[in-house]
């Protein structure tokens, strides 16, 4: 997804950076965790901003523990409001109601003999997330793409409201929020797998909220992990 503009803040306009989670633990008895590479992607993001003189007024997370330890890295700016509309989409409950695979992201036996790298299951994770999102409601995942979309849409709504002039407020949160987010504001919902598919970990999204709306500025801004390691730009 190419780059809109960089993340200097636009003056006298309110933003919200989408921060999405570091690297987290895929193939492990707990995805829901940091691994190495995840901490480094979110120090090197930390001290990026910083550079550029983003000072934030407001840090939100979502609940789930690779969020919160994403945003642990920004922790001199003050405290994390959590909110759990930022959460990402259940992958394991899409792939029980929506896919004909036993793999599943974590747990006992979730990738079997741990021959199933990212790619691969990547494969079998779009087309299940293609029939949840066809579904709408009448999916029995939990939440069903209305309810998750609703979810993102009424946080960055509530905290638009809440961020004054020239305020940048960051959000850390997974790759399905950004993506439906930016799918939503392009007015073009099948943007959202193609825009889930290559999100960056610890990557950042751009939103200006202007008087007339709310703009997408920048999508999937990774220069800072570029510059320093190719290798630290990983997808999941």
């Amino acid at each position: 997804m190419p780059i809109a503009a960089p993340l200097s803040i636009i003056k006298g306009v309110p933003s919200v950076l989408l921060v999405r989670h570091g690297q987290a633990s895929f193939g492990a008895e707990d995805y829901d965790v940091l691994s190495p590479a995840g901490v480094r992607q979110s120090e090197l993001l930390a001290a990026a901003l910083k550079r550029r003189g983003v000072v934030p007024a407001r840090l939100v997370s979502g609940t789930l523990r690779r969020q919160r330890e994403t945003a642990a890295a920004f922790a001199e700016y003050g405290e994390v409001e959590l909110d759990g509309r930022w959460d990402e989409y259940d992958a394991n409950e899409v792939l029980t109601h929506h896919a004909e695979t036993a793999m599943r992201l974590d747990g006992p036996g979730g990738l079997g003999d741990g021959k199933v790298d990212n790619r691969a299951f990547h494969g079998m994770l779009e087309p299940a997330l293609a029939a949840w999102v066809e579904a709408g409601d009448g999916s029995p995942s939990a939440p069903s793409w209305p309810v998750f979309t609703a979810a993102g849409a009424a946080g960055l709504e509530s905290l638009g409201a809440e961020l004054g002039r020239g305020e940048t407020a960051l959000v850390f949160t997974s790759g399905g929020v950004i993506a439906a987010i930016c799918a939503a504001l392009l007015g073009s919902p099948e943007a959202f797998l193609p825009i889930n598919r290559v999100l960056v970990n610890a990557s950042v999204t751009k939103l200006g909220l202007g008087s007339a709306g709310t703009n997408l500025i920048s999508v999937n801004e990774h220069s800072h992990l570029e510059e320093v390691d190719r290798a630290l730009i990983t997808y999941r």
